[in-house]
């Protein structure tokens, strides 16, 4: 129950639930994030952590990026099922994704 609960805390904070909901249309990296949410990196780095720390997603290295994704694990998972039903990003940040990939601000980006 305690991996339930670390979950719902996570996903509780409107932030942590717009990486998730972003990170659902695939990976992206901080630089991304913070293109795309128009904030700070410190504040997309410290949801992240709290978001890993539920197992809500993962991370690797891809030569200068670190890159953040779903965790597979989850995939079956009955709550994430039913958010990924439920729950849509807004058309403001399905926009601003699109534009982050179309502009390829990952490789325009400084940001590691």
């Amino acid at each position: 129950m305690e991996a339930t609960v670390k979950m719902f805390r996570a996903l509780s904070d409107e932030t942590r639930l717009r990486i998730y909901l972003l990170l659902l249309q695939g990976e992206l990296c901080v630089c991304e994030l913070m293109n795309i949410l128009n904030m700070e990196q410190s504040r997309i780095s410290h949801n992240l952590h709290i978001l890993k720390e539920a197992e809500l997603i993962n991370n690797q290295r891809n030569g200068k990026w670190m890159i953040y994704s779903i965790n597979q694990d989850l995939k079956k998972n009955k709550i994430i099922q039913g958010l990924k039903e439920e729950l849509k990003l807004s058309s403001h940040d399905l926009g601003d994704l699109e534009k982050c990939k179309k502009e390829n601000i990952r490789e325009k980006s400084k940001c590691k």
